[in-house]
């Protein structure tokens, strides 16, 4: 398993240097332009939830391997509440007719979030604990660069609005195992495999950053189209392009600060 292990810390380094990553990290713009992608990325953080209670989770575990999946889902599944908290406190939290809200959710804008719920599903379901395991250690380090990349940001925000962000910031970051259930890479480095289980593990490993990837472009893409200082729609005639854009709230704030 070591080496499959390596190659995820490989392929995690090479996610961090994707386009959306390279515009948090452009410290010429504002911390909340850097951030501009968190209404869009919704659908799947809250799905994300049931896709550890309901697809990864096994009960009763098959296994030793499937235990410990049960258990990092459990860490897992609870998280998005965090999510909507921080929606509203950076000022996404818009009053809209809820038909507008379905049309975001469902809508061109978000498409890639739907693919990336539906492709997870779809390569998780059928596999054993074990590559579970694998999946769940990919899927985290995809993790890491983002929660690591939005830290800085967070914590900028934090001061200029003077509350706590617990999902982009170090309240969610601290809690995050980072790591498949707590194990320590060392134990998990032990399992021996053959060579033909070791490269069916790393092609599952390859697939979720593969799948990963679209979400992050369709991200960045939402950021550029919904540039923070861009007025607000107004509700009465736009209602669309209102839900899930943004309102005045961080706006007058920022002017203030």
């Amino acid at each position: 398993m070591r080496q499959v292990l390596r190659h995820i810390f490989e392929k995690k380094q090479a996610y961090a240097r994707l386009p959306l990553f390279e515009h948090m990290r452009d410290e010429e713009l504002d911390p909340s332009e850097r951030l501009a992608f968190y209404p869009c990325m919704a659908y799947f953080i809250l799905s994300f939830g049931d896709l550890n209670k309901f697809v990864l989770r096994e009960e009763p575990a098959a296994d030793e391997y499937q235990e410990m999946v049960n258990a990092h889902t459990r860490e897992d599944d609870h998280h998005w509440p965090w999510y909507l908290e921080d929606l509203s406190k950076l000022g996404y939290d818009v009053e809209g007719r809820s038909t507008d809200l379905l049309n975001f959710l469902w809508g061109e804008e978000t498409i890639q979030n739907r693919i990336l719920t539906a492709r997870l599903t779809e390569l998780i379901k059928g596999t054993t604990g074990l590559e579970r395991l694998v999946i769940i250690e990919a899927i985290e380090e995809t993790g890491n660069v983002l929660f690591g990349a939005m830290l800085p940001l967070a914590e900028a925000l934090e001061k200029r609005l003077d509350t706590q962000l617990r999902y982009c910031g170090s309240f969610h970051f601290e809690r995050e195992s980072g790591h498949a259930v707590n194990a320590d890479h060392a134990e998990l480095a032990r399992i021996p495999l053959d060579a033909e289980t070791r490269a069916r593990y790393i092609a599952l490993a390859d697939e979720v950053f593969t799948i990963f990837e679209p979400w992050t472009h369709e991200l960045l893409s939402y950021a550029l189209a919904h540039p923070v200082s861009a007025p607000v729609a107004d509700p009465e005639t736009d209602g669309v392009s209102q839900v899930m854009t943004r309102s005045s709230v961080l706006t007058a704030r920022s002017t203030a600060a």
